[in-house]
């Protein structure tokens, strides 16, 4: 029987698209050591927000987290809030290098993102926090940073009916929930919600060949080779260990100042100067500057200041480019917060403070 031209037209598609499908198969197995070699590495963030130790998550507890977390009255001048230096909106940090707390005074490092902290190992560069209310706990009452105290703290909560109330319901079981451990615990609560799950990388990492371009694909490959993921793995790409800053040589004064020696400060160990926690890589093109002294505008500037001072070698222009692609891969998608409508002061609220 003679074809007709429909008919050739049919053969001919059908073949073109058996000729995708084998272009497709050896592609998506050409991909299959990387994606094995990723998935031995790192882990996607779940879409389900994770449990904290010693601190059952409830909507009650996040809703009371979520206020205190952007009320500023809980800083002795009543203008910071945990959002000011942890901002929300831009990746979870501030416009930095480093933050401007209470009468201006200077931090002396870079603010650490809020988003997906829950997964690091500990908190602070230094590690000094155990968990999130540990961390919570601290800023509050740093005199270079909201100088408050436990008592003011209590004062200006129990000072509003509305937030009296709101303990009551997120802490039912206890007679007195107004407490300081219990503030602690509901923004550790909130900040757990902070998860930035479904990034191109995550996707990848739970099969899907094409989440990630060619470029970040190289990148990525270059990420593993060259030994960035030493240090920079897990499910938060960092933010698991501890490791010194200069492995190879010593970075520039303005990266690593002398008199801030890392983790030393903790544990007292002379092993320990200069050590810092790897900075956790998720959402990281968002977060310029970078480092712990936050010197660092440019994210390219950043992979080859890591490439020298950690691993000791020159990247080409193409590689830092491919391993800035696939950072870019680690972006994800941010859940939607609502600025609340916080509880109004009293007569007995206490007034902003503005003494050293």
């Amino acid at each position: 029987m003679r074809k007709t031209a429909a008919d050739r037209l049919d053969i001919v598609g059908k073949l073109f698209v058996v000729a995708i499908a084998i272009l497709v198969s050896s592609a998506a197995g050409a991909n299959d050591d990387l994606m094995s070699a990723a998935r031995r590495l790192f882990k996607p963030i779940p879409s389900m927000v994770p449990a904290v130790k010693d601190n059952p998550i409830t909507q009650e507890k996040v809703i009371l987290g979520k206020f205190l977390f952007f009320d500023p009255r809980l800083s002795a001048s009543e203008v910071i809030s945990c959002n000011t230096c942890h901002n929300v909106g831009m990746g979870g940090v501030d416009a930095g290098p480093t933050s401007i707390g209470h009468r201006w005074q200077q931090g002396t490092r870079r603010a650490p993102t809020v988003f997906n902290a829950v997964f690091n190992v500990a908190q602070f560069w230094d590690g000094r926090a155990a968990d999130l209310k540990a961390q919570a706990a601290g800023p509050i009452q740093a005199g270079v940073e909201m100088n408050a105290t436990p008592d003011r703290v209590l004062s200006t909560l129990n000072s509003m009916t509305e937030y009296v109330v709101m303990f009551s319901k997120a802490f039912p079981n206890d007679a007195a929930p107004v407490t300081f451990a219990n503030f602690a615990k509901a923004i550790e609560a909130f900040e757990a919600t902070l998860i930035t799950p479904a990034a191109p990388f995550d996707q990848y990492l739970e099969g899907d060949g094409y989440a990630l371009s060619d470029h970040q694909k190289a990148g990525l490959k270059l990420f593993i080779e060259k030994g960035c993921s030493s240090c920079h793995n897990g499910i938060n790409v960092g933010g698991e260990d501890y490791f010194p800053f200069g492995v190879i040589e010593r970075p520039a004064a303005n990266l690593l100042p002398r008199d801030d020696r890392g983790r030393f400060a903790v544990t007292k160990n002379l092993s320990d100067e200069y050590v810092f926690r790897s900075a956790p890589l998720r959402n990281v093109a968002l977060r310029s500057p970078y480092f712990h002294s936050g010197q660092v505008w440019s994210l390219k500037q950043a992979v080859g200041v890591m490439s020298e001072v950690q691993l000791g070698i020159k990247l080409s222009d193409k590689e830092t480019d491919e391993i800035v692609a696939f950072l870019n891969s680690l972006t994800g998608q941010f859940p939607k917060i609502d600025y609340p409508i916080l509880p109004t002061r009293t007569n007995v609220t206490p007034r902003p403070s503005l003494d050293k």
